[in-house]
């Protein structure tokens, strides 16, 4: 299996930090007009050449064949096959999607980058903000890899490290660029009783600095109700969404969260809440009708969980959860949470395997299982939808397989498309030694992910 990011141009970019843009006036003013600004960890207008690319012979999801133009970061064209033609622009280029399904690129709505790649470490993870940089650009591009071209990274802040480790995850954000959204989301660990105080100063300081969404864990405070107040409370004067870590298996708790949630604008999301598979059916799904009505939204983790509670189970969503949350009207996304650290020593974040292991456990069908890694992943993020139809971001990706069940569990070979241009390609083939058997059954020594021979 080989895996390659062409090389980009970096464009000179205002610096990220400082409180140009990022104070409260500004983020509240924002938030009062009903304006969402586009997450900062995302690109601006293209300050660089027009790019133009035509995809040819991709398969939909409907089974159509057809040609793909984007143009400037956006599709710009869809025809049948063949009736689409080639970019005039000296940059522009063509790819051949023959044998590839193509599909809206998958995002990443719960990662934990600053920790990631250390389960090797044979200790605690260093804290040196380049020894962070670096797992977290490394980690960055793996998740890309796979097809994620937009994540949101949680990022402790506090304790005896300060800001150091979201400065860190700021510079790998802005040597991204061009390459991958990312999002980062500060994670203070008290916000009441005498250290309250001092977390929710350095919360504020975050969200000058640069992060763009109010996070933590409040089962971990002495106070949880207390706790998620005063994250609602900032959010609501800097105009910043939230994410919060949470079980949920206290829906009394759930349920005032979500009375308190109802009003944010910017949105509230919450996961892996995988201790709503230890309530009584009827209480969850009465949980879980409040938690729509407030419009909260909920990231479960299928490929296990991602450490930052501290207790619980690995698994990061028990049976039926997802069901009965979707059933109830709740957007639900998938994550990957942990990444071969601590909490998952195995951890791969394929947003793929996410959408595979929600189908295969019966939470929903393929497709929907694909939507929540993709389009409900997108939406808590804030970005805007994706389709492949003229007028909407080309953020593509497009993966070996003529089918949604076939990509989710053979779907190897990619190649991902953000804002229009291909930053990176994964090819797998199996070849297997001659055999009489297969030579009597005429089949082929060699094939390519999502069983298409080569």
């Amino acid at each position: 299996m080989t895996e390659s990011v062409p090389p980009q141009p970096h464009q000179p970019r205002k610096p990220d930090g400082g409180t140009t843009g990022n104070g409260p006036d500004d983020r509240g003013e924002r938030a009062e007009r009903g304006e969402r600004a586009e997450p900062a960890g995302c690109d601006g207008p293209d300050e660089g050449p027009t790019h133009e690319l035509l995809l040819t012979g991709a398969r939909l999801g409907d089974g159509r064949v057809v040609d793909v133009r984007l143009c400037g970061g956006r599709i710009e064209a869809v025809g049948t096959a063949g009736s689409l033609t080639q970019p005039a622009a000296a940059e522009g280029a063509r790819v051949d999607l023959s044998g590839y399904l193509l599909l809206p690129a998958p995002a990443e709505p719960h990662a934990h980058l600053d920790s990631a790649l250390t389960a090797d470490g044979g200790g605690p993870p260093s804290g040196d903000p380049e020894d962070v940089q670096r797992r977290v650009t490394e980690a960055a591009l793996l998740q890309l890899g796979h097809g994620a071209t937009a994540l949101r990274t949680h990022v402790r802040i506090g304790d005896v490290q300060g800001l150091q480790a979201l400065e860190a995850v700021l510079k790998a954000r802005r040597s991204l660029r061009g390459l991958v959204c990312l999002g980062t989301v500060a994670m203070p660990r008290v916000l009441t009783g005498a250290a309250g105080a001092d977390g929710l100063a350095m919360l504020r300081d975050a969200l000058k600095m640069g992060a763009e969404v109010v996070g933590g864990c409040p089962d971990l405070d002495p106070d949880p109700a207390g706790y998620a107040e005063a994250v609602l409370g900032v959010a609501a004067e800097f105009g910043c969404p939230v994410d919060l870590h949470t079980d949920g298996d206290d829906p009394a708790r759930l349920a005032r969260l979500a009375a308190m949630a109802g009003g944010l604008r910017p949105g509230v999301t919450i996961g892996p809440c995988a201790g709503l598979a230890r309530l009584p059916q009827d209480v969850a799904v009465r949980t879980a009708g409040q938690l729509a009505a407030a419009g909260v939204s909920v990231v479960c983790l299928p490929q296990g969980g991602c450490g930052a509670l501290e207790q619980g189970p690995r698994g990061a969503s028990g049976p039926g959860v997802v069901r009965t949350l979707r059933g109830a009207g709740v957007r639900v996304a998938a994550g990957s949470g942990a990444l071969r650290d601590a909490a998952n020593p195995v951890g791969r974040a394929d947003p793929v395997e996410a959408a595979f292991l929600l189908a295969s456990y019966g939470e929903c069908a393929p497709w929907a299982a694909y939507e929540a890694v993709s389009t409900e992943a997108r939406a808590v993020l804030g970005l805007p939808e994706v389709r492949v139809e003229a007028g909407f971001p080309a953020d593509l990706l497009a993966v070996r397989g003529q089918r949604m069940e076939g990509v989710l569990s053979l779907g190897y070979s990619r190649i991902v498309i953000h804002r229009g241009r291909v930053v990176s390609r994964t090819s797998a083939v199996r070849e297997y030694a001659d055999c009489a058997v297969t030579e009597a059954m005429d089949l082929p020594r060699q094939w390519r992910s999502g069983g298409s021979p080569a």
